[in-house]
């Protein structure tokens, strides 16, 4: 792949998760997207828990793996060092759409918010969720987490350099502020389906295990470094600060 096919491909993997993240949106929402959550053809239960867990398991499954040093080993074999993390965001957006696209509703009544405040306050939660999701991108460079940066150093040709990450904003009170983003925006609906709750517990728990795993790759990554901020920042539930700013290991922090 020449510099300018790379960032070409850059550029598209990026359009393509950024038009699955505002799909996603309306799909957890059941708002303007064409195949939401709670919509489309139901069937029998068993049926659909079998199937969406199979989806989610497979996206769980890319996640997991393509974030794992060695498999970036192995495909940066076929792929330029580059182009790997946009494959990675690209990979991820066609598993989540297909996702959407072949989820199955089970529309049972979980709860159900009845008044007008709390449905108004339920929904704006969840898009906080989402819009906190987007900016915590941009703390630990949102272009970088999703490969631009890397396909336009390439191009300029210039040697790509890990980001480092300052302890600033929401990273002052969670290490995770991107995954606790997700768990709002799952879980803050006026309508819960068991189809919806299914999916939030799935999401929920891979978030929790796969925070595990990257954190001790980090602490083997970064040691010491990682340890003390480990120590002084709660995992995922906002704490009162107990430092007001520290510089961390290149890399550190960083959402995988």
């Amino acid at each position: 792949m020449g510099r300018l096919a790379v960032f070409v491909y850059g550029i598209v993997s990026y359009l393509i998760f950024f038009g699955t993240f505002v799909y996603l949106i309306g799909f957890g929402a059941n708002l303007v997207v064409p195949k939401s959550i709670d919509s489309g053809e139901t069937g029998p239960v068993a049926q659909a828990v079998l199937v969406n867990v199979i989806l989610l398991g497979l996206f769980a499954l890319q996640h997991t793996v393509m974030a794992r040093q060695s498999f970036k080993r192995w495909l940066t074999r076929f792929v330029p060092q580059a182009a790997e993390r946009s494959t990675f965001v690209l990979v991820a957006s066609l598993l989540l759409l297909l996702t959407a696209w072949q989820w199955r509703p089970i529309p049972e009544e979980f709860w159900s918010v009845r008044s007008p405040v709390g449905r108004g306050l339920l929904t704006a939660l969840s898009f906080f969720g989402w819009g906190m999701v987007l900016y915590t991108t941009t703390l630990i460079d949102h272009f970088d987490l999703f490969g631009l940066r890397q396909a336009y150093l390439h191009l300029r040709g210039r040697e790509y350099t890990p980001v480092e990450f300052q302890m600033v904003s929401l990273y002052k009170w969670v290490r995770h502020p991107l995954m606790l983003g997700f768990i709002i925006a799952f879980w803050a609906t006026p309508d819960m389906t068991v189809g919806h709750l299914l999916f939030a517990i799935v999401t929920t728990a891979y978030i929790f295990v796969g925070i595990h795993f990257e954190e001790r790759s980090l602490v083997a990554a970064h040691g010491d470094g990682y340890r003390a901020y480990r120590g002084t920042v709660s995992m995922i539930v906002p704490m009162p600060k107990r430092q007001k700013e520290a510089v961390l290991p290149a890399g550190a922090g960083l959402e995988t």
